[in-house]
């Protein structure tokens, strides 16, 4: 698989580590404007495409893989205001797209849990709900995309919570802890407590590898498809949940 990267930070170096382990090759790296006239040439031979650039450019980074009918993957996280944007043009143009906040496949099967966990959980309001993330101390955005997924899946469920906070305890939202310090790779717990007991889930990553070999994944999983994506059709292709 020949593999365009484009941002090429510390996930974009580790993805190329990645993906070189697994016998696929880099034709392009793309880290600034300039680049993409530049490596143009290089950008037609490529296979696929993997997105972990900033927010601020990421969403015109997907719209110019899709000019080139790159299939793309994208893990940067804090642009969703111009998602509905990205999907109308992916299905118009018959591009494809893959998007997920977290690629790591123990994160994916965190969501699970989680989500069977607020099934179980949604009739039951005297526990109040709350998580807690930290990543180092480099991270732009807080809170993290995979704590907004956590909660937004969990609103999902449970009809007594609205939304979710990052600033003071709201009882209609479940409260976000966000911290930024050393080199902490990612960590996410899930809490509901009462006045009783206290049921917790969480997740620690040990290194950024395995974000890297989950986006790996997706790029080979994405070739020849069309349409929008996240890690849900990866590890379920069969549809089953």
């Amino acid at each position: 698989m020949r593999i365009a990267i484009i941002g090429y930070g510390r996930m974009g170096k580790e993805i190329e580590s990645a993906a070189r382990e697994k016998g696929h090759s880099i034709v392009a790296i793309i880290d600034n404007i300039s680049d993409w006239e530049k490596k143009d040439e290089l950008l037609k031979t490529a296979d696929v495409a993997i997105e972990f650039s900033i927010p601020s450019s990421a969403p015109d980074n997907i719209l110019r893989c899709f000019e080139k009918n790159l299939p793309v993957v994208s893990g940067t996280t804090a642009w969703l205001a111009r998602m509905d944007e990205i999907k109308n043009v992916c299905f118009s143009q018959q591009q494809a797209f893959c998007y997920a906040p977290n690629f790591s496949i123990g994160v994916n099967v965190f969501f699970e849990v989680n989500r069977r966990l607020a099934q179980l959980m949604k009739d039951f309001p005297e526990y109040d709900i709350s998580i807690s993330e930290a990543h180092h101390a480099l991270k732009a955005d807080a809170p993290s995309g995979t704590a907004i997924r956590l909660a937004d899946d969990i609103v999902a469920e449970i009809e007594h919570k609205k939304g979710w906070t990052g600033q003071e305890p709201d009882n209609d939202k479940i409260a976000i802890a966000s911290i930024r310090e050393g080199n902490i790779t990612g960590s996410h717990t899930v809490t509901y407590e009462s006045a009783f007991d206290k049921i917790e889930i969480s997740h620690d990553a040990k290194s950024r590898k395995g974000f890297a070999l989950g986006a790996v994944k997706a790029a080979e999983w994405i070739i020849g498809k069309q349409g929008y994506f996240g890690m849900n059709d990866l590890l379920n292709p069969d549809g089953k949940q």
